[in-house]
């Protein structure tokens, strides 16, 4: 076997919400209010819908034709370890090439430097310098969809707090709840929307995993023990398929391939506006901005002793603005 190359789950085909626009000459990517089922081949107007788009508009939104809205998706998981189904990590990688430079969970990372693969600490995006506002948390979920193939997966990636937070959160319920029986739960994918004051009370949109449409907690459960049973009688090993992820994952220090990593980069890591660069260059760094919030605060507390000592009162209020 090669070594350091990453064996992740075979990927059949893609979900996604949203796509990559070109405009002005420059490759954006665009969100959108729905999933989208890709196959791995892309034409000129990008990548190329999957059979299965289409079959599950139909079922799921009758006589509303070409404009049904696809927000909910019937899968299941190929392994019970939650974090095999889910895998997230900071990602950074070189714009030019797509190459997979940096990967780190907070702690420690993997980095590619001119002397090969290196562990070093990871003090997360915030704190790295070698980050620059291009470090990105970056989730990568399994799934499978329909029977055709048990073992291929579409893959969901995403770089967003609110999809990757539910995710495993949903994951570890699930989870705990059916006995760790995650790969025979009948599951569904779902869209979900809200609106904070980041996005101007706009609508933002992140993906989340429930039972199945119809279909009570205590019933997938139900479900689950008894296709777990059925599959354990005819000798079907999940202990092993999960142990073979496992070992396969680790095999390498980067998941995404040369080939992959410029779709990753144009879709989840796209250039800087002019209007952004000139905010990240006027923001100090990390430590500078640590001791402009403390100076203020150090200062009234100053003043505050100063006009005690004095017998009198501070000329502001503690509870003003730093």
């Amino acid at each position: 076997m090669l070594k350091g190359l990453s064996l992740t789950p075979p990927v059949i085909g893609r979900i996604s919400i949203g796509k990559v626009v070109e405009r002005n000459g420059k490759r954006l990517p665009e969100k959108d209010d729905e999933f989208t089922l890709t196959s791995q081949i892309q034409d000129k107007d990008g990548w190329i819908p999957h059979p299965l788009d289409k079959t599950l508009r139909q079922t799921q939104n009758q006589g509303q034709g070409a404009n049904a809205k696809l927000r909910a998706i019937p899968i299941r998981l190929l392994f019970d370890d939650p974090d095999l189904s889910l895998r997230a990590a900071y990602s950074l990688f070189d714009r030019k090439t797509g190459r997979p430079l940096c990967v780190g969970d907070g702690q420690s990372c993997r980095r590619a430097t001119v002397e090969g693969i290196k562990a070093l600490p990871c003090p997360s995006p915030d704190g790295c310098d070698m980050a620059a506002g291009q470090c990105k948390p970056l989730g990568r979920l399994n799934v499978r969809i329909g029977d055709e193939d048990e073992l291929g997966s579409f893959i969901f990636r995403t770089t967003g707090f609110n999809s990757i937070r539910t995710l495993a959160t949903r994951l570890r319920y699930f989870h705990a709840i059916s006995g760790g029986r995650l790969s025979t739960l009948p599951l569904e994918l779902r869209l979900r929307g809200r609106s904070t004051t980041q996005s101007h009370r706009a609508p933002i949109f992140y993906v989340d995993l429930t039972t199945r449409t119809g279909s009570s907690l205590e019933a997938a459960v139900a479900a689950a023990k008894e296709e777990w049973e059925r599959r354990a009688l005819t000798g079907f090993d999940q202990a092993a398929l999960d142990a073979a992820a496992r070992d396969g994952l680790a095999h390498g220090a980067f998941e995404e391939s040369v080939d992959e990593g410029p779709d990753v980069t144009a879709e989840f890591y796209p250039e800087p506006t002019e209007l952004e660069s000139s905010n990240r260059s006027s923001v100090a760094t990390p430590s500078n901005a640590s001791s402009t919030r403390r100076e203020p605060l150090a200062a009234k507390l100053s003043r505050r002793t100063e006009a005690l000592k004095a017998g009198g009162e501070p000329t502001e209020p503690m509870g003003g603005h730093t």
